[in-house]
């Protein structure tokens, strides 16, 4: 295990999630269960927006501000959706130490997205950049060589692995990432992290085989992506 003190990290979502009142609300954590059961009586959809709570400890719940993009990814699971240490049934928050790094992990699977599709070229999807802190003990696979761990093209080797650490209780993994230069994050529990401070919105633009270009919706700066 090492210590793992990130400041201004970043995790990159798409804007299409909106935050989840419940989670936004200055109730306490605590209280969720009682304004769930009353709220049901009047929205019985409720359900469908804040996911299945019972994913996550008690204890390790966040709420306030900014916690729905800390907490939505560990609520809202399904093995339609796999990730490299999860097969899907339970959550990991992904996060990456640098804005460049965040980009080629996201890049990736959007064009695998686009591509699995078969989009047209274009401007596609929105995204909002998510700035955070993490600080947590996470098990190391910087400098390990751990190959099979990291397969670019295959999760099951490091699915199981991220089972095995989340069983003997640990909380998440620190890996070099695959597609970027520089380090990547995968937390098993939202309160690793502090709530996240929104940053740019960006466009990506798909040109039929990769995403090329991305645009800052903000002031409509265009980086070309190498």
């Amino acid at each position: 295990m090492n210590r793992i003190d990130w400041t201004g990290a970043v995790r990159i979502i798409r804007s299409v999630y909106p935050p989840i009142d419940l989670f936004e609300d200055i109730a306490a954590p605590e209280d969720w269960p009682l304004l769930i059961s009353a709220e049901q009586k009047t929205n019985p959809r409720l359900m469908e927006t804040i996911g299945n709570l019972d994913l996550i400890p008690a204890n390790r719940r966040v709420g306030g501000p900014g916690a729905s993009y800390l907490m939505a990814p560990f609520t809202h699971t399904s093995t339609d959706r796999p990730s490299r240490f999860s097969d899907g049934r339970r959550g990991v928050l992904y996060v990456a130490d640098d804005f460049e790094t965040a980009v080629y992990e996201t890049i990736h699977h959007h064009a695998r997205f686009m591509a699995a599709t078969a989009q047209p070229p274009g401007w596609t999807s929105q995204f909002r950049e998510l700035i955070l802190d993490v600080h947590a003990d996470l098990y190391d696979l910087r400098g390990q060589g751990a190959d099979a761990l990291l397969n670019p093209d295959s999760y099951q080797v490091a699915q199981n692995f991220g089972a095995a650490v989340r069983a003997a209780g640990g909380s998440g993994i620190v890996y070099p990432s695959v597609r970027g230069e520089g380090d990547c994050a995968g937390l098993f529990y939202p309160d690793l992290a502090a709530p996240p401070v929104q940053g740019r919105h960006l466009d990506y633009h798909w040109d039929g085989a990769t995403v090329d270009l991305i645009r800052d919706a903000g002031d409509g700066t265009v980086f070309r992506v190498d």
